[in-house]
Order: structure tokens, then sequence, then C-alpha cells
């Protein structure tokens, strides 16, 4: 009996020393709880959700607190609707939301560009880039075997029938991940609203490129010339686009001989 009135004391100390403990932990909890920003929450919920890190954040989550902390810009989200911003710069009361843009291949190569070899092995951009660059004759020549399409959450990049990767920018939202995995880094943005963009990264001497590719830019600059608004000029034997002066005539399509500045 005596034994059994030990065991149950020792049970009721340690039930009350739990209690004890317990109420001195919720205590604690509350006073130093680190109280979360109720805008955190409205804000990720008009986030695009794709946690693609474009923004530099390993997620929409972690991105939305630092937009409330004041540690992000809005302008670094790329896939968010800009629908969607205003309503996340009316939370904030404020911040920049940045031009709308869509992802665009710069190549036109593809089975116009010639081959080193012939490609027998398995696998796509990234593993054929290991063998001698890429098979591709141009050093920076769109491989098309896929990489960018197969990163893209939204299926808005398909490889052609010419070879080479094309965007729809209906279902781009610019979230940048085919961006960080193209091999050759032939993708960047431009603004959704741009009419042309220049299908080529080749720098090279007119002689050498035609050596390489029957599509690539030989920086024979009648682009630049033709240009009425004075919107391309040459650089490092590319042209390049300033897009507040472009006004969408068309005249540089319809001059370039090597038909690498398209349509958009």
């Amino acid at each position: 009996m005596q034994a059994f009135l030990q065991i149950l004391l020792a049970g009721g100390i340690m039930l009350a020393l739990a209690v004890v403990f317990g109420v001195i932990l919720v205590v604690c909890s509350n006073v130093f709880a680190v109280k979360r920003d109720e805008r955190v929450d409205r804000v990720e919920s008009l986030l695009a959700k794709s946690n693609c890190g474009g923004c530099g954040k390993a997620g929409c989550a972690q991105f939305a607190e630092a937009l409330v902390k004041g540690e992000a810009k809005l302008s670094d989200c790329r896939a968010t609707p800009s629908a969607n911003k205003k309503k996340i710069a009316e939370i904030l009361g404020g911040g920049e939301i940045g031009e709308e843009t869509v992802a665009v291949v710069h190549c036109n190569g593809g089975d116009a560009c010639f081959n080193k070899y012939d490609y027998q092995g398995y696998g796509d951009c990234a593993s054929c880039e290991l063998l001698a660059g890429g098979v591709k004759a141009c050093p920076v020549g769109c491989i098309g075997k896929k990489t960018c399409v197969n990163v893209c959450p939204y299926g808005a990049i398909s490889v052609g029938d010419e070879g080479y990767s094309i965007v729809d920018k209906e279902k781009c939202v610019s979230c940048g991940a085919c961006i960080l995995d193209c091999p050759k880094n032939l993708i960047s943005r431009i603004p959704k609203s741009a009419k042309v963009f220049i299908a080529c990264s080749n720098h090279g001497k007119g002689k050498d490129v035609m050596e390489l590719c029957k599509h690539g830019c030989i920086g024979c600059g009648l682009c630049a010339k033709n240009c009425p608004e004075g919107a391309i000029t040459m650089k490092d034997g590319l042209p390049e686009i300033d897009y507040s002066k472009c006004v969408g005539c068309m005249k540089c399509v319809q001059v370039c001989p090597r038909k690498c500045i398209k349509e958009h």
C-alpha cells in the first residue's frame, strides 16, 4: 500500500510539473511571439504561385514576406499579371509594377544551322552541350533538344518544324525558368508590347556567320540604316532595339536579308 502511495505521489508531482511547464510555454509563446503581418497572406494570394525563383527568392511565400518588409520590389516578379500587381501595390501603399514582359529566343537557326557531327545521344540541350559545346556549328545556336520546353511550367515553349525553340507570348508569364536553364543563354525578356525582336546571338563577322548558318545575322546594318525612328543600333556586329523608340513599322523585318529580325 505504501509503495502504491509513493507511485501515486510521484505521478502527481510529474503531472503538476507538466502543467506548470505547459503554462510557462504558453505564456512565453505569447510574450515572445513574432507577430505575422496580415498583409503577407493577402499579397501571397495575389502572386502567380509559380514558385519559379525568378525574383531571386525561394518561392512566392518568401517573396511576399520580402515585399511587405520592403526588402524586394514588386517589379522583381515577372510572372504575376499586371492586374494583380496593381492590387498588391494598393495593399502595400505603392510600388513599382514594372512593364509586362515575355521571353524570346534569340536564334532562328535550327535546321538552317549546320551541324558539327551527327548526334546520337540521349537527353536534352544541357546533356548535348557537354559534347564539344553541342551539335550546332554556331557556338550560340539553339540546340533544339527541348531543355527550355521541359522546364517551362506553363507550356509556353515548343520546338518548331525548323528546329529551334519558339515562345508563345500568349502563354508566357515571363517567369524566367527557361532563361536560367538555356545552356546557350539565348533567351531573354522583352516588353510584351514589342512588335519585333532579334532572332540571332552571333556577334561574328558576316563571312564567318554565313559559313555556320543560313539565317545568322551578318551585321550588314540595313536594319539600323532603314529604321525611320532610329530605334536600332549596331553593337558588336548585332542589331540592338530600343523599344522605347520602336513603333512597329516592320521596316527592319522587310529589309533584313537574312530574315533574323522576327515579328513578335
